[in-house]
Formats: structure tokens, C-alpha cells, sequence
């Protein structure tokens, strides 16, 4: 009984790792964006309606700290920056896959509209 508690205290502290990586209302739809290819700020941005550049940048920083995902700045003028996930940013595809599959097989079940 007691290694099946410190697994599922494991297993919940992982969990919570993940989420605390991609939470949030827009980490997951960046790194949709992103899975589709390397993206600079304003077509990020454009693609994500409603969210505020503050917002952005702020969620492109946690992410780039957490190893998500890439920032290259090229030195030129006007700055070119562009963003693009990590291998570790890529290995959360699958995750993100069984997340839609799971909503759209569910989605009875969970539309409360």
C-alpha cells in the first residue's frame, strides 16, 4: 500500500510538472503554432486572436526558460527574431494529439453549451 502511494505521489508530482509547463490558456495554442513551423512574433501573434503582446512575450519567456522552445535573434536591422520548438518542445506533440483525440471523442460528455 504504501509503494502504491508514493507511486500515484510520483505520478501526480509529473503531472503537475507537465501542466505547469504548457497551463494556461495559451502555451498550448503557441506551441500549436509552432508545430506547423518556425514562426516570427507578429504572425504569432496575429494567429492567436485576443492574446495582448505583453501576453505573448511573457509566455514566449517562460517557455524559452523551460527549454520549450527556441529563440534565434539574427543581427540585422530592422530585428529579426524567430521562435521554434526544441526537440524537448517537439517530444509534447503526442501529448497534445491525445489531448484533442480525448476532447473530441468526449465531446458530448463535456459540452456544456
Amino acid at each position: 500500500m504504501k509503494a502504491e502511494a508514493e507511486n500515484h505521489t510520483r505520478l501526480t508530482c509529473a503531472v503537475e510538472t507537465t501542466l505547469k509547463i504548457i497551463g494556461g490558456r495559451w502555451k498550448v495554442l503557441i506551441i500549436r503554432e509552432l508545430m506547423a513551423g518556425i514562426k516570427r512574433f507578429g504572425e504569432l501573434q496575429r494567429s492567436l486572436p485576443g492574446i495582448t503582446q505583453k501576453m505573448l512575450t511573457q509566455q514566449l519567456r517562460e517557455m524559452e526558460e523551460d527549454g520549450i522552445i527556441h529563440r534565434e535573434v539574427y543581427a540585422q536591422i530592422p530585428p529579426k527574431v524567430e521562435y521554434s520548438l526544441t526537440p524537448l518542445g517537439e517530444s509534447l506533440q503526442p501529448i497534445l494529439y491525445a489531448m484533442h483525440e480525448w476532447a473530441v471523442q468526449n465531446l458530448a460528455q463535456i459540452d456544456h453549451s
